[in-house]
């Protein structure tokens, strides 16, 4: 077998006697499959002729070969801050990013940023990753966050934002159509246009809407966070003709009936950060009205300020959320739930397929021929929870953690085999996190970095709305 740093890059990989989840449409599970990769494509699931010569064969047996996975919602930027938030309110959250600090990033610090988040991402099988961007405050960290991805294996999409000036201010400069036209068509460097609506009704988001609309890209924005967007951003996307196919909304938490059926009904997608909306306060995590509404689903982690950069950690506390809300409601009625609504291999397909839906990628998220080679292999043989495998989609669920992802393809290239990313210098990109730590700490002071990671709550009209371009506020952001 090859050394994690010898798996020959331009030969063909086969997967060998694995479990396959193929996530197809029926979810099929395979059992001691095989799965051959040609070039960037998967070129055959299931037992067949010779494999070509010069294939690189890596042991799948007692492990589970499944889709990358897709995290549609990620502020890749932030991660060098790794866990400083972990008791932050959403205010909070707001108050040191968008009002305080988030201007002190200067464009190394949204590179070192980007570059630790996606090597985290790919350790952990996330092969896809929706940067959402909004710390872009120049066109020099627009440049450093596209550099960092293309500079990184997997496959990214760099949702283009800025939080710190009104949407149709920074999408109407010359030098962000420039950035689109440079980076349009790159297979692993999609591109998207993030920003949210804040429910005022002159619509100052109007022109940033008109601009995606022209140049062809869909919008992701934060919807249904309580506190900041509510219903009246989405009713008025929709009256102007913006809510589209190709639309995430970003947890989607805090909406009434309507906004649900808006969305439902014009074909758009939640993305659903669940250990967000239960730790920061967006709302309840909303899959089981997403599910009632019969809107599509994808997963996302939202920041490592917080939380893990794991898509296990998604599906785990997205369907004991879920549950918990089934159980709870049940009981306050004095019923017994008997039967679980939401299942596991569901929950497996919102962080795959699902997301590569919401991204318009067909050909992401199948483990089926011809599909476009990012694969995840699970495998432990050092763990004695991974065996015995009796119920494959449980198991990558309620039990696989990062630590058991063996083998990682993205574009039929190996990058990390037998638990070690390939070809990484992981010195060089702490060093440069350490970097942008020691800047930020210094840029705010010891004082203040220190009473950041336990902040007080600042008495401030501004926590109400924390977009500084409109005053506008109303109960549907606030309260019912």
């Amino acid at each position: 077998m090859n050394s994690p740093r010898e798996v020959p890059s331009g030969r063909p990989v086969l997967l060998r006697g694995g479990t396959v989840l193929t996530m197809d449409d029926a979810r099929t599970v395979l059992h001691e499959t095989d799965v051959l990769v040609v070039d960037d494509r998967i070129a055959r699931v299931g037992s067949g002729p010779a494999v070509p010569e010069g294939t690189v064969e890596i042991e799948a047996r007692g492990g589970i070969v499944m889709p990358g996975m897709v995290d549609t919602h990620r502020h890749m930027w932030q991660t060098a801050m790794r866990g400083y938030g972990a008791d932050w309110t959403l205010a909070q959250y707001f108050v040191w990013y968008y009002l305080e600090h988030g201007r002190h990033f200067r464009p190394q610090d949204v590179h070192a940023g980007n570059t630790l988040a996606a090597l985290e991402a790919l350790e952990a099988g996330v092969t896809t990753v929706v940067d959402w961007s909004h710390g872009l405050s120049t066109p020099e960290h627009a440049d450093a966050a596209a550099d960092a991805l293309l500079g990184s294996p997997g496959r990214y999409v760099l949702a283009y934002g800025n939080i710190h000036q009104a949407p149709a201010e920074w999408t109407g400069t010359p030098e962000f159509r420039a950035f689109v036209e440079r980076h349009r068509g790159n297979d692993r460097l999609g591109l998207q246009v993030a920003f949210d609506v804040t429910g005022d009704p002159d619509f100052p988001e109007r022109p940033a809407f008109e601009v995606a609309r022209e140049l062809g890209l869909a919008v992701t924005t934060h919807a249904g966070v309580w506190g900041a967007t509510g219903d009246n951003g989405v009713k008025l996307m929709h009256e102007n003709g913006f809510m589209t196919p190709e639309t995430i909304y970003v947890h989607g938490a805090s909406l009434s009936e309507d906004s649900y059926q808006r969305i439902a009904a014009t074909g758009g997608s939640v993305s659903v950060s669940t250990e967000s909306e239960q730790s920061a306060g967006q709302g309840y995590p909303p899959t089981w009205r997403l599910r009632a509404h019969d809107i599509p689903v994808s997963l996302s982690m939202d920041s490592s300020v917080w939380w893990s950069g794991d898509l296990f950690s998604a599906m785990r506390s997205t369907l004991g959320a879920d549950r918990s809300r089934q159980h709870l409601e049940a009981q306050s009625r004095g019923e017994t739930v008997t039967h679980s609504a939401l299942r596991a291999p569901q929950v497996v397909e919102w962080a795959t397929r699902g997301g590569a839906r919401a991204l318009g990628r067909d050909d992401l998220g199948q483990v089926v021929p011809g599909a476009k080679a990012d694969l995840v292999l699970l495998r432990n043989d050092d763990s004695p929870v991974s065996f015995p495998l009796l119920n494959p989609y449980g198991h990558v669920v309620f039990q696989a953690q990062r630590g058991d992802v063996h083998t990682v393809l993205v574009d039929g290239r190996v990058v990390k085999h037998e638990h070690r990313l390939v070809g990484v210098d992981l010195a060089s990109v702490r060093r440069r996190s350490e970097e942008t730590v020691e800047h930020l700490r210094s840029t705010v002071g010891e004082e203040a970095w220190q009473a950041g990671m336990n902040p007080d709550i600042p008495e401030s009209k501004v926590l109400d709305n924390p977009y500084t371009y409109t005053e506008f506020r109303d109960a549907s952001t606030r309260g019912r």
